[in-house]
């Protein structure tokens, strides 16, 4: 970075400041099943609802062993198994003390408190895990039970993310979704019957025939709901699923950008008026502490195991995915090979690109420590813009400049 004068638009960088805490080492564990697909989703998902529940049973049993065994075959192997060829970013012989897990999916509890409990146990006889980790759980309404949730918690969850996406009945039908509006209420008081105390809100905005007052009512719905965590997400229609072909062929409408803008705006409006802290552009808490640390993890380019159906790795600047079929994914690990289905390793540019974009996500912002080289005008016009400010020695995006991250990514990154 070029040498910064007191005149200079990024003056700021003089502050003496200290940077941030390390990210934490992560391991995410992918469960592709669900009862059925909906129309919007583009996750690595498999969908069993029309299988009879003893072959559902099986391949649940089948994946579960599939997975045990990956996880096996990767921590066997060593950090030096996913570490870039060139040496960069030298990584240990042993893999770091893990300090957040997240089972996703899919719908991770379609497999049941026993076989989750179980997943969670080959965990701890192969990492370490850190006695504080946060371990989070994926689940939809229509699964949960005390029972279930009791499981889970003996067996070290913490932490819910519960697909709620709207408390308006219609657009639960347009989303597909396998609740009514009431579910996710009755569901969390489950959770916390069972002993999880911690549970996230799903939530999806600008669906094709959902009000302003639709969108208030379910931002106040979860109010009332008594979450300590929101994700609250617009939709995003793409060509490769059903939502992705009607919108083609015009039986659905395009999603109208400055529409979700204002209700961006609104759930920011009614969330911080309920208390919640708006920490990074889709994520609301009730203060720090319920923070998701395994996904500021990943905002803050940290490490992390991943084992999968289509799960991404990330391990000092190379990642790596699976594959996103489960046919393939299972029969791999059978024949004991590898399910990775591809890698790269970042370019010194491409980190420091994707370094501003992640770290413009959160509230906090960037460290001058971890900012690219960045050119003084285009510092300056992002900040006239309104895109991006400097705030106790950092660069950070503003409230209206999250809705347009990736405009000002593009304006700052060389």
């Amino acid at each position: 970075m070029a040498p910064v004068t007191a005149a200079d638009p990024r003056a700021w960088l003089l502050d003496p400041v200290e940077s941030g805490s390390a990210a934490g080492f992560g391991l995410y564990l992918h469960v592709p099943f669900c009862d059925h697909r909906c129309g919007y989703c583009d996750f690595a998902t498999a969908a069993v609802g029309d299988q009879a529940q003893q072959d559902q049973q099986v391949l649940f049993d089948r994946y579960l062993d599939a997975l045990v065994t990956d996880l096996r075959r990767q921590v066997a192997a060593g950090p030096r198994r996913h570490a870039p060829e060139d040496g960069r970013g030298a990584v240990g012989t042993a893999w770091p003390v893990v300090t957040s897990i997240f089972i996703g999916g899919g719908t991770p509890t379609l497999l049941g408190g026993e076989r989750l409990a179980a997943l969670l146990g080959a965990v701890h006889a192969c990492l370490e895990v850190a006695p504080d980790a946060e371990v989070t759980v994926e689940c939809n309404p229509e699964t949960a039970s005390v029972e279930l949730f009791g499981h889970l918690a003996r067996a070290g969850v913490g932490r819910l993310s519960m697909g709620a996406q709207s408390f308006a009945p219609h657009v639960l039908r347009t989303l597909e979704r396998g609740h009514d509006a009431q579910r996710p209420v009755t569901a969390m008081a489950q959770a916390r019957e069972g002993g999880i105390a911690e549970v996230n809100l799903d939530l999806i905005f600008g669906t094709p025939g959902e009000t302003d007052d639709d969108w208030r009512a379910t931002l106040e719905a979860v109010l009332v709901a008594g979450t300590d965590h929101v994700s609250a997400y617009a939709l995003t229609i793409h060509d490769n699923t059903a939502f992705g072909r009607a919108v083609a062929s015009g039986a659905m409408p395009q999603v109208d950008e400055d529409l979700q803008r204002d209700r961006f705006d609104v759930a920011r409006e009614v969330l911080g008026a309920g208390g919640f802290e708006h920490y990074e552009v889709s994520n609301w808490a009730l203060g720090p502490a319920r923070r998701s640390r395994h996904n500021l993890l990943y905002w803050r380019h940290g490490d992390y195991l991943a084992v999968g159906v289509g799960a991404h790795g990330h391990l000092a600047g190379r990642r790596w995915w699976t594959t996103r079929s489960t046919a393939r994914y299972l029969d791999a690990i059978g024949a004991g090979d590898s399910p990775i289905a591809g890698s790269e390793v970042l370019t010194d540019e491409e980190r420091a690109e994707e370094r501003l974009l992640l770290g413009l996500r959160v509230r906090e912002g960037l460290h001058p420590n971890d900012l690219p080289p960045i050119e003084p005008l285009a510092l300056e016009e992002a900040m006239d813009a309104g895109l991006v400010e400097t705030s106790c020695g950092r660069l950070r995006c503003t409230e209206a400049g999250w809705f347009l991250l990736d405009e000002a990514v593009s304006r700052l990154a060389l």
